[in-house]
């Protein structure tokens, strides 16, 4: 399986290369064009456990997948939002991702749900997911995706709606962005991620909460 990354870093597009018989999972709702000869199917996979983590980590309860029937074939796969996308190896180290970052990833790879400490506090989601296995792992994100190395013990700190995913394992402790409650609000930034590493933080450049903050209401 081959892929390429088009139209970085605002509104990326992945283009998958299957060969015969290989298949891809993707969300559901992202595929934007495919050749004739690629099979699609949506159905409910692993279960009820599966489907209601699915759903509780913001993705759809139906897997979608792609499979080239008859020889090879392409698919090209848009998230729902301008913004970035990066492929992610978790076969050495599992990645835990923030609500609505997969986009397409292996049918070997392993999910598993676990609550999130976005949800809590930055009202993004209230459960991440944790992913690990071989073969290809695709994340998107609103805005451009930056990752951050972090050396063993060193410290970072995230706004909590710019965090996309962070290897598993890495330390982290929520707190106020200032030492007082009104300086977090006059800041406009409330709760943050501290994050110690070793590991990578991957961020993105936008958020969706602003995005909407901006909107014009109606009268």
């Amino acid at each position: 399986m081959q892929h390429e990354i088009l139209f970085k870093p605002e509104f990326a597009v992945a283009r998958i290369m299957l060969e015969a018989s290989e298949t891809i999972r993707a969300e559901s709702g992202s595929m934007m064009s495919m050749s004739a000869n690629v099979h699609l199917d949506s159905k409910i996979s692993g279960g009820l456990g599966k489907m209601f983590g699915r759903l509780l980590t913001g993705e759809s309860a139906f897997q979608t997948t792609f499979t080239a029937q008859n020889g090879p074939g392409e698919v090209i796969l848009a998230p729902g939002f301008p913004g970035d996308i990066v492929q992610v190896d978790v076969s050495s180290r599992p990645l835990i991702v923030t609500s609505g970052a997969f986009l397409a990833g292996d049918v070997r790879l392993d999910y598993q749900t676990q609550a999130s400490m976005k949800g809590f506090f930055g009202g993004e989601g209230m459960f991440m997911s944790q992913i690990s296995g071989p073969g290809l792992l695709l994340l998107s994100s609103y805005g451009a995706i930056h990752p951050i190395e972090l050396a063993g013990g060193q410290p970072y700190i995230v706004d909590t709606g710019h965090l996309v995913a962070f290897s598993a394992g890495m330390g982290y402790n929520l707190r106020k962005a200032t030492r007082s409650l009104i300086g977090s609000v006059t800041s406009g930034e409330g709760i943050v991620a501290e994050m110690v590493g070793p590991g990578t933080v991957y961020t993105q450049t936008r958020t969706l909460s602003a995005l909407i903050a901006m909107m014009p209401t109606r009268g």
